[in-house]
């Protein structure tokens, strides 16, 4: 490392990475038309949804987070015509999570460390998603991210249709400001704790312009200017408190975002707190979820599932890795997570056709 241009400054840093500039990373990894028009029209479709234009249940469904991007495909081929056929019910969009923020320590994501060993080749890892992403969009499918900082989303934000900040972050500034950025719908998850009102007020500070410090597709650093994101919503997920995605729960939410003068239009997280992580209570969650949507709950607009296609989870390091399982939060299987979209799509139904 060298020397410090300040006596004081930077004793704690190790080391600098020199990253290719997003502009480079993108002329190098176009984005074709179709690939666009899929983004633009799914953006559009989660948007209607959001204001209540369109009765359709958008559902986010895919892996806690990527670590192995074949199997990540292979997923997204088997949901696409799922999708297709459930399409006039729900707007399947894809989770496809490349940074994963830990409660402590830990693996922190393909694009942080691609090859799950430490050696941390964020290079790679911003190719390698930017990759995926335009393959799970050739397959049809678009795409959600969660969004953890102000920098990788130069390099992949272009082919997202929806995205998320955590709940560990809805108070956050940073994020507030990032999403006042992102040209897609973003969804803010309640705090860890389990309280609302702070992604309530995360969506109502996106909804403005701020000027923060960011980077330039050059990678200059830069003062970064927004307009505003209009198209924020709020995300049920549990927390401390525990579970918040029965029917009070929903009122009492819906209720808030009155006050705030905010579509009265939710999304709940089916894992997290809402389940204790429990990838076979997900399913109960989700079960019960649809019933509220039959029963004519119009605030339920969408649906978050963890999925992947081997049900559980496994610990990096495990010889060999199961093809198909989460190593970070456990997921459902895939046969259980085609059940649920075809529960999912009878209660929009239900709902639909109580509304007529």
């Amino acid at each position: 490392m060298s020397e410090p241009q300040s006596p004081t400054g930077d004793l704690r840093v190790t080391g600098f990475q020199p990253l290719v500039p997003p502009a480079r990373t993108l002329a190098e990894l176009p984005m074709d038309e179709e690939h666009a028009a899929l983004v633009r029209s799914s953006r559009a479709d989660v948007r209607r949804i959001m204001a209540g234009d369109d009765d359709r249940l958008l559902v986010v469904v895919g892996p806690c987070s990527v670590h192995d991007p074949v199997a990540a495909l292979d997923y997204a081929r088997r949901l696409k015509p799922v999708a297709d056929a459930l399409r006039d019910d729900l707007a399947v969009v894809m989770r496809v999570y490349f940074e994963k923020p830990r409660t402590t320590v830990g693996w922190k994501g393909l694009i942080n460390d691609p090859g799950l060993d430490g050696t941390f080749d964020v290079q790679r890892g911003l190719r390698i998603a930017r990759e995926l992403l335009f393959e799970v969009l050739g397959a049809g499918l678009p795409v959600g991210c969660e969004f953890l900082e102000p920098i990788s989303p130069q390099y992949i934000a272009d082919a997202v249709s929806w995205g998320a900040i955590g709940a560990r972050t809805p108070e956050s500034q940073v994020h507030r400001q990032l999403a006042s950025g992102l040209s897609m719908p973003v969804g803010f998850k309640n705090a860890t704790s389990g309280d609302v009102q702070a992604a309530i007020d995360g969506c109502t500070a996106a909804a403005h312009g701020h000027v923060f410090f960011g980077v330039d597709h050059d990678g200059r650093a830069a003062a970064v200017s927004t307009a505003g994101n209009p198209d924020c919503h709020v995300i049920l997920r549990g927390g401390s408190a525990g579970p918040n995605y029965a029917p009070e729960h929903v009122r009492d939410a819906l209720t808030l975002l009155h006050k705030a003068q905010l579509p009265e239009r939710l999304v709940i997280d089916a894992s997290h707190g809402n389940s204790g992580k429990d990838h076979e209570r997900q399913a109960v969650v989700a079960g019960d979820i649809a019933v509220q949507i039959a029963a004519g709950q119009r605030g339920i607009a969408g649906v978050m599932l963890e999925s992947f296609l081997v049900a559980g989870r496994q610990d990096i390091g495990s010889t060999p890795l199961v093809y198909g399982q989460s190593v970070t939060d456990a997921c459902m299987s895939w046969e259980t997570t085609e059940n649920l979209l075809g529960d999912l799509a009878a209660a929009v139904r239900t709902r639909r056709t109580a509304a007529a």
